[in-house]
């Protein structure tokens, strides 16, 4: 029988007849890397001469917020990598103490970036608006997200385990907003809905201050 690992033996190659043991094929040595990528790979820093790639040199290199916002700016403007910049530049911005700047500019240029990127800036802006004090834009926000969850609109119209596990932090997320907005009402609602659903402790002190405070 004609051995299978010769359909790529060079011609005029045989095989040792002593040797009863399957060849198998030898995996390439892998290749070291070239100073150049193991800076990168180091400093997490992707390769290129980009303006994104150069935004992100001078923030994690130079450690240099400030002079990198603007060079994310210029990535966004190029079409370079616009959502993951945007998202970076806005991560930046509330490391500044500037969430509400970083707010105002993923609503304004969050139109650029691929419809894939959209969630995750909308988490981006869940904790803006709680990093600023907004609990009007983030329970608006976390009950649109709770809506297109529900009607497997998000996470590409698929239920997935991320979907249901997102929905539960979102759903959390709310009712401690709607406490802190003195919402008692609603928030007992949430309550006594989520304790339908999965009881435990914490839920049902957080319904008995809802009901304390609602006299």
């Amino acid at each position: 029988m004609q051995d299978t690992c010769m359909w790529n033996a060079p011609p005029g190659f045989r095989p040792l007849k002593s040797s009863s043991a399957p060849c198998s094929l030898a995996k390439p040595a892998s290749m070291p890397q070239t100073r150049s990528e193991s800076f990168h790979v180091t400093h997490k820093v992707p390769i290129g001469d980009t303006p994104y790639v150069r935004a992100k040199h001078v923030q994690l290199v130079d450690k240099d917020p400030e002079k990198a916002i603007p060079l994310f700016w210029a990535a966004i403007n190029a079409g370079d990598r616009a959502d993951i910049a945007l998202k970076d530049m806005a991560v930046v911005m509330k490391q500044q103490d500037r969430a509400d700047e970083a707010i105002e500019v993923i609503k304004s240029l969050r139109t650029r970036c691929f419809e894939q990127a959209q969630e995750s800036l909308d988490n981006i802006l869940l904790d803006l608006y709680k990093r600023c004090g907004r609990l009007d834009d983030q329970i608006a926000l976390l009950k649109h997200k709770l809506y297109l969850i529900q009607q497997g609109l998000a996470f590409n119209g698929k239920r997935t385990k991320t979907a249901r596990s997102q929905g539960k932090k979102f759903q959390g997320n709310l009712r401690w907003a709607l406490m802190q907005q003195n919402n008692y009402m609603e928030a007992e609602d949430a309550y006594r809905r989520a304790l339908s659903i999965a009881p435990n402790h914490n839920k049902i002190c957080n319904l008995g201050i809802c009901l304390m405070k609602q006299g």
